[in-house]
């Protein structure tokens, strides 16, 4: 969360900032009221506190009072703190009256004063309708939806979050698990920091340990200069390993010494650095079931997955569908200063799918749709062409699954229509690996994992030109 800091007084405003800063929070400072309203405006889903001076420039035409009051109108959630070094009782009754939280004068301000009264001003905002609350976090992270089992993933991240605890994201290929690791560091008191990604599937096997444990100049052929690692780099900060799954068993062993004793060495160096690391990671596999087979290792983990958070597929929360059609609806037109709408009965049809893509498959279909449709309402028809074109409609998804259940897991069966459908896909244009991960939604990179994964021969669709 952040602290909005409002005063004239540039020099306290920036010790005051230095305080709130040392105490883990984000800080902002306005210098006159017309500021402060402005950044209320448009950053108010995150701010958790408002400190403000009471007096402002004499040029000024509006008082600390007035920005209490607009800010009590338009975002009543916002604590508000008044800091004043003029002080009467008739300002402060009527600062309390407008809903002023508390009132400390600039003279007794000091390091334990702003804990004590941040801390006090968290418990009110703590005290909210945590319903309210949650869906307001979650709106601001950019995961959409009103379920009761998103609500349970925003609690988790935030319950979770403000902890120091290593947290295992798990859930289907498409469900926004970067954007709960995103969430989860934007709560945490590290969010002053960059949150480092590593990116597990796409780093080469052979440069793993110098990309995440960086390397001095001249400890191998081709090190031409002293390389920091990701480990370095997310020093202080949260370090983000997506798909964690992806990573061979002969490199996981290098994870456990940085995680369980935040220590790490350069390739070529002697010296171990201590980094102060919280570690979130994320997967669509079972590692439960990898670590039977012992594609896992059971030390990595646990070390891993001191809390976990699970984001259920699109097809067991479909109320909020409606909420992410209508904010991917507004963004295009925003971007192409369009006006599509969605019929009420295509916005049935499209909740009448499974979606074993997730949103990822949604927008994609949506994004598509949105741009080549001739009407400006989008209907039935419109999706469902979209569907059969991408190689395999969800309905199609839903009938072979319901065939194999029996046979095979629900995995297996997801990966085969995953496979077939990247085959489909690839027979349309002929092998081009390129267009075939645009028309399916994804990267190139992701889309050569898959073709690996699956061992997909791109050569036979080739030959078919």
């Amino acid at each position: 969360m952040q602290v909005l800091i409002a005063d004239d007084n540039i020099d306290f405003c920036t010790t005051i900032a230095e305080i709130v800063g040392s105490l883990g929070y984000r800080t902002h400072t306005s210098h006159t009221p017309n500021d402060a309203m402005s950044f209320l405006e448009k950053n108010n889903k995150h701010i958790g506190c408002l400190l403000l001076d009471i007096e402002f420039g004499i040029n000024e035409k509006l008082t600390g009072l007035d920005i209490l009051e607009f800010s009590r109108k338009k975002f009543p959630s916002i604590p508000v703190i008044m800091i004043s070094g003029k002080g009467s009782i008739e300002t402060a009754v009527r600062a309390t009256r407008l809903g002023a939280m508390n009132f400390i004068e600039k003279s007794i301000v000091s390091k334990e004063k702003i804990k004590n009264v941040l801390d006090s001003a968290m418990e009110k905002v703590n005290e909210q309708d945590d319903t309210k609350v949650i869906h307001r976090f979650l709106e601001s992270c950019g995961i959409l939806g009103n379920s009761k089992k998103l609500f349970e993933v925003g609690d988790n991240i935030i319950r979770f979050g403000r902890t120091d605890l290593n947290i295992l994201i798990t859930g289907e290929t498409g469900t926004g698990k970067k954007l709960v690791a995103q969430a989860i560091h934007s709560i945490s008191k590290r969010t002053r920091s960059e949150m480092i990604t590593v990116d597990i599937p796409n780093i080469p096997k052979e440069i793993f340990q110098s990309e995440l444990f960086g390397h001095v100049k001249g400890s191998f052929t081709g090190a031409n200069e002293t390389k920091i690692g990701l480990f370095q780099r997310a020093n202080k900060s949260t370090l983000f390993l997506d798909e964690i799954g992806d990573l061979p068993s002969d490199l996981q062993a290098n994870l456990l010494l940085p995680i369980e004793e935040r220590k790490v060495r350069k390739i070529g160096s002697t010296e171990q650095e201590i980094v102060d690391i919280r570690f979130v990671s994320a997967t669509d596999k079972d590692l439960v079931a990898a670590m039977r087979e012992g594609k896992f290792r059971e030390q990595l983990y646990h070390r891993l997955r001191e809390c976990e958070i699970n984001i259920p597929p699109l097809r067991e929360r479909k109320e909020d569908i409606p909420d992410i059609v209508n904010y991917y609806t507004q963004l295009h037109n925003e971007q192409y200063n369009d006006g599509k709408i969605i019929s009420p009965s295509a916005l049935d049809f499209i909740q009448e799918q499974q979606w074993y893509g997730n949103i990822r498959e949604l927008y994609s279909v949506l994004r598509v749709t949105l741009q080549t449709a001739k009407s400006d309402e989008i209907d039935v028809k419109d999706i469902n062409k979209m569907l059969r074109q991408n190689g395999v409609s969800s309905a199609t998804v839903s009938k072979v699954i319901e065939i194999n259940y029996n046979d095979r897991t629900l995995k297996e069966d997801i990966e085969e229509v995953d496979k077939k459908k990247i085959e489909s896909t690839l027979e349309k244009v002929f092998g081009n690996v390129s267009k075939a991960a645009a028309q399916l939604g994804v990267s190139r990179e992701t889309l050569h994992n898959k073709i690996r994964k699956y061992s997909i021969e791109i050569d036979t669709f080739r030959v078919k030109r």
